[in-house]
């Protein structure tokens, strides 16, 4: 539900900088049956190219679709949290069918219905018994994918459940921690408070990168993500922070926030590299296309999935429940 991806420079438009337009490659072709979005090198329409022209992206349309993301989570959290309880199962969920339909174009199969059902269960008994019922719900979902799998014979048993059991770790336990930091009396603003704090990471993180980003960060993993552009995400990243936990949380202080903000950043942009590694490994350079401007559900979830467990665990240590 965040904005673009952090530390990321703008490419300029085809034909803009003076260089003939590159022949697609094999990393751009997506492997056959995968349903998320294919690299493509087509040119865009004339309309679609002014506004996309410093982006890269259609940039009016990405930010209405995250504003009213934005506004869906404020408004189920504060008016009834179990409200957005369910809203971040849905969104797990989609994300879900994203990632294993990915990962069927490498013919990795994972156990949908014990992940599935772990999705939707983890976050429910965490809210309700707390961090040992979290704890369990994983474990179960992990135990009950690998007794599945075996049903389908040995032939890419260990490929499939070490696929299942990454899907786990990387979406069930978030719904979990989610959850988690919802059950205080306090934690709608918790909520907001990990959210801003990532979403500021992207945001200050893609503009500094835009316009001043040179020094590339990781080139043979996300090759438009610079130095710069993390400079940037720190420097919003802890600004929002300190204010947020200072105004939100009774007790809070600025020297927290700022912590907690530097650490979301780091995990922020370790959980966007991750999913660039993942998107390159399967030759896409989407995970979907159902949020407009942003891409699949997936692309959004990245760097929330990283954040979500510092974030809590160092609200716990600074302001405990």
């Amino acid at each position: 539900m965040a904005g673009p991806p952090p530390g990321e420079a703008l490419d300029p438009p085809s034909g803009q900088d003076g260089s003939a337009k590159r022949a697609p490659s094999a990393e751009d072709v997506p492997p056959t049956g995968a349903t998320a979005a294919p690299l493509s090198d087509a040119p865009p329409e004339a309309s679609e190219g002014k506004r996309e022209s410093r982006t890269g992206r259609n940039l009016p349309l990405a930010i209405g679709v995250g504003v009213a993301l934005g506004a869906l989570v404020l408004l189920s959290l504060y008016t009834v949290k179990e409200i957005f309880l369910g809203v971040m199962i849905v969104f797990l969920f989609l994300g879900m069918r994203e990632l294993t339909e990915a990962l069927k174009s490498r013919d990795i199969r994972v156990p949908f219905i014990p992940v599935a059902t772990g999705m939707v269960g983890t976050p429910v008994v965490a809210y309700v018994w707390g961090p040992t019922a979290a704890v369990a719900a994983v474990s179960l979902t992990v135990l009950a994918l690998l007794m599945t799998r075996m049903t389908e014979g040995a032939d890419g048993y260990v490929r499939d459940v070490a696929a299942g059991s990454f899907v786990a770790g990387y979406l069930v336990l978030m719904g979990g921690i989610v959850a988690l930091l919802m059950r205080p009396d306090d934690g709608d603003h918790r909520i907001v408070i990990f959210i801003a704090t990532t979403v500021a990471s992207d945001i200050g993180g893609y503009f500094a990168g835009s316009f001043l980003g040179k020094h590339k960060l990781a080139p043979t993993i996300s090759p438009k993500k610079t130095w710069e552009g993390v400079t940037g995400s720190a420097i919003t990243c802890m600004a929002v922070g300190g204010w947020l936990v200072w105004w939100l949380l009774d007790g809070g202080q600025v020297w927290q926030g700022v912590i907690i903000g530097l650490a979301a950043v780091v995990t922020a942009t370790a959980g966007d590299l991750v999913e660039s590694m993942v998107k390159r490994d399967l030759g896409i350079k989407d995970m979907g296309t159902l949020l407009p401007g942003h891409g699949g559900v997936m692309d959004r979830l990245d760097s929330l999935v990283a954040t979500a467990p510092v974030v809590w665990l160092l609200l716990e240590l600074f302001l405990p429940t």
